[in-house]
């Protein structure tokens, strides 16, 4: 597996039952044989991940704005948005055009920093789709309801997509 250091990130926008999951699945195994995959979904409704009652719940329901819990085979975190508000960034890190105006564009702002930070080259974004990144369409999606450039459809070849995400311009910081 060839790295590729530039950090990548798409997103896959489209109605519900499009199929932006399946191509999910199709594109991730293909890019991670270049470089390191991150995928992020947009959820529209609230869901509980943390169980109440569990360890990391009462850390969380104390105060913690970030909660990391560690298995034998997993490590997540659970990041409270809302309850405080967020730190200052420092000059010159990355952000999404519009992003201050919308708490949910912040918060993938945020997590594509962590993301970086992390090495990844490549992320594919589920969902989203008023964030200014390149965007593939799904199903019928009309392209002037997503914020950025319309790179690929996702009917276009599997192959043809990758090699469109490789080309993308890589997401860097300000400086």
């Amino acid at each position: 597996m060839s790295q590729e250091p530039a950090f990548r990130v798409v997103c896959l926008a489209g109605p519900s039952d499009s199929g932006k999951t399946t191509l999910v699945e199709r594109l991730v195994p293909r890019l991670a044989d270049h470089g390191r995959v991150a995928t992020v979904k947009s959820i529209h409704h609230d869901i509980e991940i943390d169980t109440p009652g569990a360890d990391t719940h009462r850390h969380r329901t104390a105060g913690a704005e970030t909660v990391v819990g560690v298995t034998p085979e997993l490590t997540f975190d659970i990041t409270t948005r809302g309850k405080r508000d967020p730190p200052n960034r420092p000059d010159g890190d990355a952000s999404l055009e519009g992003e201050s105006d919308d708490p949910e564009l912040r918060a993938l702002a945020d997590t594509l920093e962590r993301l970086e930070a992390r090495g990844y080259a490549f992320v594919v974004v589920e969902g989203f789709s008023a964030a200014p990144l390149a965007t593939i369409l799904v199903g019928d999606r009309d392209p002037s309801d997503v914020g950025g450039p319309v790179v690929g459809r996702g009917a276009d070849d599997l192959e043809g997509l990758v090699e469109t995400i490789r080309g993308l311009e890589p997401l860097i910081k300000r400086e």
